[in-house]
Parts: structure tokens; sequence; C-alpha cells
């Protein structure tokens, strides 16, 4: 693992080169804390990088320069979280998750494996799942929809081409 390693940041010149930001921040890590193996927490452009108590972190995550991880939360392998988000406390964060820079991540929030998010999560104890993430229960009926598409384009074929019969023989009468 590596804490306080340089946060990502690099300002664009005039030219189209980057001039990189100095990171004089640092990383806060509180008791009860379980960081794995290959994960790495960046230190903070200015102020605190913070990863409250109780924080479970599985191997091979990225948390950029800023975060916080509220306490007891737990982020499964190979997430990554983008600069000056905030992770609210008791949240589940499966494995794969992205999470943009800048966002808020509710209290009790229970993020499925593989979803990116995008804009800020303000309801509690929610459930979201997918890219972009929403609505857990709405993803998997999204998901069992479209595993159906091809039928259901044929079904609605048939459906056009016996309303158009029925039309047709509606004008004849």
């Amino acid at each position: 693992m590596i804490i306080g390693s340089d946060g990502f940041g690099f300002a664009p010149q005039a030219d189209g080169s980057f001039t990189k930001v100095p990171q004089l921040g640092n990383v806060v890590v509180e008791d009860y804390v379980e960081i794995g193996a290959n994960s790495t927490i960046d230190r903070a452009t200015m102020g605190s990088t913070l990863i409250c108590k109780g924080v479970k972190i599985d191997n091979l995550v990225q948390i950029a320069h800023n975060v916080e991880i509220g306490s007891n939360t737990v982020i499964a392998a190979q997430t990554g979280i983008s600069g000056s988000s905030k992770v609210g406390k008791y949240v589940m964060m499966g494995g794969q998750t992205g999470v943009a820079g800048h966002l808020s991540i509710a209290d009790g929030t229970k993020i499925g494996g593989r979803s990116g998010i995008t804009k800020t999560i303000k309801e509690p104890n929610k459930s979201v799942n997918g890219y972009p993430a929403f609505d857990y229960t709405s993803s998997l009926r999204v998901q069992a929809a479209t595993r159906n598409l091809p039928e259901t384009e044929k079904r609605i074929q048939a459906l056009e081409k016996l309303v158009a019969e029925l039309l047709s023989e509606r004008v004849k009468s």
C-alpha cells in the first residue's frame, strides 16, 4: 500500500503542456482502519485526505487527493474515488466502482459492483447500481428487459403488422 503519494494535479499551460500542482496536504488515517495490498491513498493538495474510524479498504483501491471516507465504510477491490469526493458513513461499495470527482455519497448508500457514480447521491440508505448508477431495483429491471429485446422487437413488429391489417380492413368497410 502507498499512503501519502502526490495527488494527480496538473495545471494546463498556454503551450498545451502541464505543470504539476504542488500537493502540500497530508493523509489522516483514524483508528481500526484496514487498507489492502496495492491500494493507494493520495495526500491532499491542501488540507487532508481523511479515512475515518473503522473503514475497510480492499486490495487495489485508489483514493485520490482531498477525498473523505466516512466511518465504517467498506470499499471492495479495484474501486477508484476521484479527487475531493466525500463518501458518507456506513457506505458499501462493490468492486470496480468508479466515483467521479467532487461528489458526495450519502450515509448508508449501497453501491453495486462495476457501478459508475457520476452525480451526488443525497438520499441516505439508497441502493444504486449500473453506469451511470441509478436505483438498484430499476437497474435490475432494465437488465432483465435488455435480455429480452430481440423477442420484444419481434412481438412489436407482429403487433404493428396486425394493427396495419385491422386499419386497412376498417378503411375498406
